[in-house]
């Protein structure tokens, strides 16, 4: 078995739990086996550079073995609360372990969960001395957090290694080589088949070893490939505080928790991000509050199914209270109990700050159990927003991706949330040609979009991944021309009817939370309204409510009144009216 599979294989079956006693590892048999070889490129300037590396690969090559990894196997031993910083591995100093400021370069692709890791991964090297660059040609590493969720993601990706190939080659040696890291799913899923394949990346990082970042840094600098893709069943990065990426945003995003259960066929997920986690929730409070400290106007709450939320890490809410799932709608796995849920996280996260908005995502559609949805119909800081993933119109095609509920029940939950919540705003998921999937079930996909009438949605053609059940049990056998012209047609319905839901605006006038210029005119300002719906307007002086006869020019952050007058399947546009706050603008939102 090859070194590194042994390793995933050994902590499958032990039950290893910890990241940290175990990632130093990784890096000393990938390097024993020759497929992870790497070759040492010592500056024509650095004599003393190339000792020191001689000095630290002898302290490689004789730190533990894999046979000692094995006997030393244990039960994880928890750290003193007062202890901030792990012990470096026996063959490294804490000095070696800073970043020196060298300077990193971070490209982000995929979900917002990708934003949220690419801020951890930043936090976690600034500590450690590394320096940030917005300037590809001056950085010393170049790390890309990758997504795996469809095959032309990870084309991506293998096409932008190909880029920066040659700024790698062209690279001045008396600068040093230059170091190429692959972070998150991509990572998690190819494992050493990356390093094989282009042999210019020196690092892997899965979703769960950022921390270990600047010891994989500081070995490839010895001119190793070092790779660490173990999932973790714990970490959250709870005690991580992430930076900001851009100074100037007005709103962020605080993942709550990370994996998922629900083991839908088609979804990789599960497989790159590892098993459902919650972080507890007096640290997801603590990082709101520190945002709107900051003045942040807007929060999401992430997380691969968001509203499944369970924060067991306080032994008195371990009761035996069992999990309350939307009507019609069931799990894959063993119903869960106890814990703090959803309903009480998202009461306490709109209680910090009333002039905050609270958004989520992505959840799944059998966590909305009648608490949720009041919570959200009575605060108004939480938006009347909700995503609902509902990936076919088909109940014999649900069936197949085992996404636990029917069309039937789908439908029904759709009712009872506008029933709940007047106003709501609805978006949602569809994949166009899973396997099996016949005319008639794309024609009723095709029927529930225009039943539902969406304001905005997320349509994709069919990818199939390694791992997955689909995978495994089912044949990809939907043509990739049909798979296409089903994935227009859905498109089309979709956009038609989106417009006439979002027609419904014009007239109204509704609170809009200024991100900054229009991308399209320098003389309009954009911002999103309650829905998330993006909202254009003319960049002019207007009145601010809240100090009466001052005459002002919105700024991002500032909450302004819009009275909509025109609206498409993607942005409403309007005429401003005047600053205000949240607080005070529910009188004002309203049709006219």
């Amino acid at each position: 078995m090859h070194h590194l599979q042994c390793i995933l294989h050994a902590q499958r079956c032990l039950g290893w739990g910890p990241l940290a006693s175990v990632s130093w590892l990784l890096s000393r048999t990938c390097r024993a086996h020759s497929n992870f070889s790497g070759t040492a490129r010592p500056s024509p300037e650095g004599r003393q550079e190339d000792g020191a590396r001689k000095d630290f690969s002898s302290r490689l090559a004789t730190g533990p073995t894999f046979q000692h990894f094995l006997r030393s196997a244990s039960a994880p031993q928890e750290k003193p609360a007062s202890e901030d910083v792990e012990d470096p591995p026996p063959y490294l100093t804490v000095d070696e372990l800073l970043g020196r400021q060298r300077k990193v370069y971070l490209e982000t692709y995929g979900c917002q969960m990708n934003v949220n890791d690419t801020e951890i991964a930043w936090s976690i090297l600034q500590k450690s001395g590394y320096l940030r660059t917005s300037n590809l040609q001056e950085a010393d590493v170049i790390l890309l957090v990758t997504c795996s969720i469809r095959e032309k993601a990870e084309q991506t990706i293998w096409n932008r290694l190909h880029q920066l190939k040659a700024l790698k080659t062209k690279r001045l040696r008396s600068r040093g080589p230059l170091k190429i890291g692959i972070l998150g799913c991509m990572a998690e899923r190819l494992k050493e088949e990356i390093l094989n394949r282009e042999k210019m990346v020196d690092i892997l990082a899965g979703p769960d070893a950022y921390r270990d970042l600047p010891r994989l840094l500081t070995v490839a600098e010895s001119g190793q490939q070092a790779a660490n893709v173990l999932l973790s069943l714990d970490e959250t990065y709870a005690d991580v505080m992430p930076v900001q990426t851009s100074p100037s945003a007005t709103s962020a995003f605080v993942s709550i928790m990370r994996g998922c259960d629900n083991m839908c066929s088609y979804c990789i997920v599960p497989f790159t991000r590892g098993r459902e986690r919650s972080r507890p929730v007096a640290s997801i409070l603590e990082e709101v509050r520190k945002l709107s400290e900051q003045g942040l106007k807007e929060v999401t709450l992430l997380g691969q199914n968001v509203n499944s939320y369970r924060d067991n890490s306080e032994i008195q809410f371990n009761n035996a209270v069992s999990t309350n799932l939307s009507r019609g709608f069931s799990t894959n796995y063993k119903t869960k109990q106890g814990g703090l849920r959803f309903a009480h996280l998202l009461d306490q996260v709109s209680r910090i700050d009333p002039e905050m908005r609270i958004r989520f995502t992505s959840p799944h559609p059998k966590d909305f159990p009648d608490e949720v949805l009041q919570l959200i119909h009575e605060r108004d800081n939480i938006c009347k927003q909700i995503h609902l993933p509902a990936q076919s119109g088909s109940s014999r095609v649900l069936e197949a991706m085992r996404r636990g509920y029917s069309r039937e029940a789908y439908v029904e939950l759709i009712h009872h949330i506008r029933e709940s919540i007047p106003g709501v705003s609805l978006s949602s998921d569809f994949i166009a040609g899973f396997c099996g999937e016949t005319e008639e079930d794309h024609l009723q996909t095709v029927s529930l979009l225009r039943e539902v009438q969406y304001n905005m949605g997320f349509l994709f053609a069919y990818s199939m991944r390694q791992k997955t059940r689909a995978y495994h049990r089912l044949k990809d056998d939907v043509l990739e021309e049909v798979k296409l012209r089903r994935l227009e047609e859905l498109i089309t319905v979709f956009r038609e009817e989106a417009t006439k839901a979002n027609n419904t605006s014009v007239g109204c006038t509704q609170l809009v939370l200024v991100e900054g210029l229009s991308k399209r005119s320098a003389t309009e300002l954009c911002g999103r309204n309650d829905g998330n719906l993006k909202v254009i307007f003319p960049d002019v002086e207007m009145e601010d409510a809240t100090d009466s006869g001052l005459r002002v020019r919105a700024q991002p952050g500032d909450y302004v009144l819009v009275k909509i007058t025109s609206a498409s399947s993607q942005t409403l546009r309007g005429h401003v009216l005047c600053r205000t706050t949240l607080k005070d603008s529910s009188a004002h939102c309203s049709p006219e």
